[in-house]
């Protein structure tokens, strides 16, 4: 699985580092560093959303308020 997280400055200014460094966190805390491809990226394209998140270049809007619901329904949920 291909996570890439946008860190553009609008991302930025809407949470993609917490965004990124929690995912991190929770790949690492489940096990799935070797299962997963994690990256950033300065552009998207996806700027009127959130946080913009791809997963196997599926376009994702994402918080650091929800995360946690994300990484489990997105991520776990389909390894």
């Amino acid at each position: 699985m291909k996570i890439t997280v946008c860190i553009g400055s609008s991302c930025h200014l809407k949470g993609s580092r917490e965004v990124a460094s929690g995912l991190q966190k929770l790949i690492s805390e489940n096990g799935l560093s070797d299962k997963v491809q994690f990256s950033g990226a300065f552009c998207l394209g996806h700027c009127q959303n959130g946080v913009s998140v791809s997963i196997d270049d599926t376009y994702h809007s994402v918080t650091p308020d929800s995360l946690p619901d994300f990484f489990e329904k997105e991520i776990k949920g389909k390894l």
